[in-house]
């Protein structure tokens, strides 16, 4: 009897927890959709404070600190979260950090509503929200790399990565809603639904497919659900691989490379993530729920950026010429961006299109197909348990530029907001520098 394909998971322990019996495409269409939804909620919970913050009267350095607080966590535990992520069911700890995730953006809402305006307070909630929210990226990287080959992995992964403009999206809406009337439940309601989608990732997530050798007597059957729905010539290895180390995964070719790259291009990204609604305010002139609502086109511009960088990357099979030729457009089109948005409302929707495409296509391309792909390096000699150790160090590098970009934005604006936009324009040039000597050297 040949191997036959199957969805590997821990075994559940009540028939409710069982996924439906589905082909392998329909798994595989269903597990996109599945991990697209979980990450959306994180997003969806990240955005509220840049809504809320344009609100308050506190001065901007301070309300950068508290983005600080959140994203410098965030980039410390990233680090250590791929690593613990490889050595733990997916399903668990992804579940794990959604539900913890939701509490502590609860808590932050909270806050208002019981009158809290102890600062150590939200400080505490900050910093560890950005602790569990690391447990997110990691696992679904890896788990739609598992199930997922590398044709068309840039289509593939560009069109799954919009999850992040989806989510700030809709964090920007639910959060407008609220921002005027009671701005604790501009978090409570976004951690409501991250800790929901916890639970349904702990019902429905596969972590992968895999092959079963029957006629291996060392297989744990009770481990496995088993699916015999397809033949497959390759049989599954009786021992798994050992996680790779953090040095191990340093010495990929391109991994350093691409990890600085994303440090400064996520400085741009998640300037504009927590600024931006306050910056329309001040040149736009409008209250924050219009403004809130106006932001959003820089993630829909997003998503049209990620998908695009995606399908020229798979036609050139160059993902490093893509990134850096999309980086060399960004740093102009900030600098007209600044300019024209003080022209009008017509203008200034058009240049945040452009804009969101521009920044967010590079740092979409590399945090998924890129990570993916170097995650899963010839070099490792078909060890795929790499991908989640990669996909950390790519990210955390990257999350260390967006606790910077964000705290700088509140240091520089009290100088006049084009100090903010020669910051990002300087970001943008320094990620195509270090792009483009990748190409180089490989």
């Amino acid at each position: 009897m040949p191997p036959v394909l199957s969805p590997c998971r821990y075994r559940a322990s009540s028939p409710l927890l069982m996924p439906p019996v589905l082909s392998p495409c329909r798994y595989r269409a269903f597990t996109f959709g599945l991990t697209f939804l979980l990450y959306t909620s994180f997003h969806l919970s990240r955005k509220p404070i840049s809504i809320v913050k344009v609100t308050h009267t506190d001065t901007d350095q301070l309300l950068g600190a508290m983005d600080y607080s959140f994203l410098c966590a965030y980039a410390v535990g990233m680090y250590l979260s791929g690593i613990i992520g490889e050595r733990l069911p997916i399903r668990l700890y992804l579940t794990f950090g959604m539900l913890m995730s939701g509490l502590f953006t609860c808590l932050f809402g909270l806050g208002r509503i019981y009158n809290i305006h102890n600062l150590s307070f939200y400080i505490f909630v900050q910093v560890a929200n950005g602790l569990v929210q690391t447990t997110g990226w990691p696992s679904v990287v890896t788990c739609i790399g598992n199930w997922f080959g590398k044709g068309r992995r840039g289509l593939i992964m560009g069109i799954w990565n919009s999850h992040t403009s989806v989510g700030n999206i809709l964090g920007s809406l639910i959060a407008g809603y609220w921002v005027s009337s009671n701005w604790g439940l501009s978090f409570i309601v976004p951690g409501l639904v991250i800790a929901a989608m916890g639970i349904v990732c702990f019902l429905f997530l596969i972590e992968r497919i895999c092959v079963i050798n029957p006629w291996s007597p060392s297989q744990n059957w009770d481990t496995e659900l088993l699916l015999p729905v397809q033949q497959v010539v390759v049989v599954k290895s009786e021992s798994e691989p050992s996680a790779i180390s953090f040095m191990g995964a340093l010495r990929i070719p391109g991994v350093i490379e691409f990890s600085l790259c994303l440090l400064f291009a996520k400085l741009v990204s998640y300037t504009f993530l927590f600024w931006l609604p306050l910056y329309i305010t001040k040149a736009a002139h409008l209250d924050a729920k219009k403004a809130g609502e106006l932001s959003t086109l820089f993630d829909v511009g997003g998503i049209v950026g990620g998908i695009l960088a995606g399908v020229i990357s798979d036609k050139l099979g160059k993902r490093a010429t893509t990134c850096a030729v999309m980086l060399l457009l960004a740093a102009p089109t900030l600098y007209g961006f600044s300019m024209i948005s003080e022209f009008g409302l017509g203008p200034t929707i058009g240049m945040l299109l452009v804009c969101g495409g521009l920044v967010n296509g590079p740092y979409a391309l590399i945090t998924t197909a890129v990570s993916a792909d170097l995650g899963t390096h010839k070099s490792l000699k078909g060890n795929s348990r790499a991908l989640s150790t990669v996909t950390a160090i790519i990210d955390g590098t990257g999350s260390v530029g967006a606790a910077i970009g964000p705290l700088l934005a509140g240091v520089l604006s009290s100088r006049g907001w084009n100090q903010v936009f020669y910051m990002l324009m300087a970001a943008d040039f320094l990620a195509l520098v270090v792009c483009a000597s990748h190409r180089m050297r490989f």
